[in-house]
């Protein structure tokens, strides 16, 4: 009965080993396949601007060495971050309640 081998050549000169395909070298960890990171979807949100306001945009974009879409994402990062799953009832608003009058517990 004819068995397949694997050729090996470890490299020392003229030496070769062969080895049978079911040969396991458990001297040697197993290597890992790396997992693939989600995919990230994105959501579009549009607003308009004036013609004075875009122009004012670019050239302040131009003069800090950023662009628009960095310089609004910067700006709004503390309201877009940490508020995914709910808001704490904190930042949530009343009719007709004014902070002025609240006791600070004293």
């Amino acid at each position: 009965m004819l068995k397949s081998f694997c050729f090996l050549d470890i490299g020392y000169g003229n030496n070769l080993l062969f080895l049978p395909e079911n040969f396991k070298n458990t001297d040697m960890p197993a290597v890992h396949k790396k997992k693939r990171k989600k995919k990230v979807k994105y959501k579009k949100v549009v607003f308009k601007l004036s013609a004075k306001q875009k122009k004012s945009l670019e050239n302040y974009c131009k003069a800090r060495k950023t662009t628009p879409n960095k310089l609004i994402k910067k700006s709004i990062s503390r309201y877009i971050n940490g508020f995914d799953k709910s808001v704490p009832e904190e930042y949530y608003r009343t009719e007709r309640q004014l902070d002025l009058f609240e006791e600070d517990g004293n």
